[in-house]
Formats: C-alpha cells, sequence, structure tokens
C-alpha cells in the first residue's frame, strides 16, 4: 500500500485495516477536493436524501464518517445530532474543522465500536460497505447501537452487493430487521471521469425492529 497513490483503485485494493489508516492518512488533507468535488462524489446526498425520505431522526450515527460528507448534508437537512467513527484519524480531523458533528471517534468496526446500546435513532453510511472496506459481518453488530425503530441508510457498491455477501447478510437479519428497501443510485454525478464513473449503490434502507 506505501507506494499506491491515494485513488479510488488503490482503495479498492485495500486489504487490511492498517492498509486503510496508511492509505486514508495521506488522502485526507485533499480527499474532498482531489476526491469529492472533481468526480462529482455525490453518494453521500443520495444515501442522506433516502435517510430523510424514510423518516430518519436524529440523534443520527455516521458509520465511516470520513472527512464528514454525510455530515454536512445531515447539517443542511437540520437532521442531528450526529455523531461519527472512522478508522482513519486523520480523516476525523478533517470531519472535525467543518463543526457538524456533535463527536466524533475513531474505531475500527472490525474490532468492535466502544458505544453503548440503544444510543441512537438513526445510522448512516456512505463509501464504507463495499470492497476493499467493511463487509456486510459487521451490520448485525451495528444494530445493537440504534433505538427500536430506528432508520437505517447503508450505501453498498452495487458491484460487490451479492458478490461480497450483502444480500445474504441483511435477508438473515429477518426479526430484526423491518421495511428493507434497496434503492439503486449513482454514486458519481454527471461531472465524474475514469472507469469508475458510471458505478452504482444500493442503499440498503430499513428500520430495526
Amino acid at each position: 500500500m506505501q507506494d499506491d497513490d491515494p485513488n479510488v483503485d488503490a482503495a479498492y485494493a485495500l486489504k487490511t485495516p492498517q492498509d486503510s489508516r496508511d492509505l486514508y492518512a495521506r488522502w485526507a488533507s485533499d480527499y474532498d477536493t482531489d476526491f469529492a468535488v472533481s468526480q462529482a462524489y455525490q453518494l453521500p446526498d443520495e444515501t442522506i436524501a433516502a435517510f430523510v425520505a424514510a423518516g430518519g431522526r436524529g440523534p443520527v450515527l455516521d458509520i465511516g464518517a470520513g472527512t464528514g460528507l454525510c455530515g454536512t448534508v445531515l447539517a443542511t437537512a437540520g437532521v442531528g445530532p450526529v455523531d461519527g467513527i472512522d478508522i482513519s484519524p486523520q480523516m476525523l480531523e478533517v470531519a472535525r474543522d467543518k463543526n457538524v458533528y456533535r463527536d466524533l471517534f475513531e474505531a475500527d468496526l472490525y474490532a468492535g465500536v466502544p458505544l453503548p446500546d440503544g444510543g441512537y435513532g438513526g445510522v448512516v453510511s456512505a463509501g464504507t460497505f463495499t470492497n476493499g472496506h467493511v463487509g456486510p459481518e459487521v451490520i448485525g453488530g451495528i444494530l445493537r447501537l440504534a433505538q427500536p425503530d430506528a432508520v437505517f441508510a447503508l450505501a453498498i457498491n452495487a458491484q460487490h452487493y451479492d458478490a461480497l455477501g450483502f444480500g445474504a447478510a441483511l435477508a438473515a437479519l429477518e426479526g430484526q430487521i423491518r421495511d428493507l428497501r434497496l434503492p439503486e443510485v449513482r454514486i458519481y454525478g454527471p461531472g465524474a471521469t475514469g472507469d469508475h464513473k458510471d458505478d452504482l449503490a444500493r442503499i440498503a434502507v430499513f428500520r430495526k425492529a
């Protein structure tokens, strides 16, 4: 990972949590301009739109908060308060400077999230559940952080949805979640370039039973 330039392909090639820390430590300072703006990255907007449309409310937990793109959209929509977690302390520092989060926590989802049960009325995530990042096996553990009837809006790269077992994992949560919908959206806007410009995501929108 050390020699790879920070970009989407390098992100999809991540293998370990330390790979993620290394890549995003180098990408954090210009992630918003180098990636989000230049590639018309609209997945955070699409995710929060789906969350709000489903009746999502705060307090909200932003999984894989990164530089705070979802938090910014939530603040614009007047939904909050918002907390965020991410594996990269450097990305969280950028998010903290945007002053849209109540609190931010460094955490590896595979190692567990040191937050109490039932603290959130909603959970959102954009760009975290995909190849090289976080797989479906952590979704069950995230459920405990939410209150009953909490709305979830988790964007999942459509190319990896079935291949990495997201569909099977959500099906296995029957009885723990309800009202599952999977709207498909474009990850990037019209100004995007490169191999991933037409990539799609499925937003798993559901409520905790």
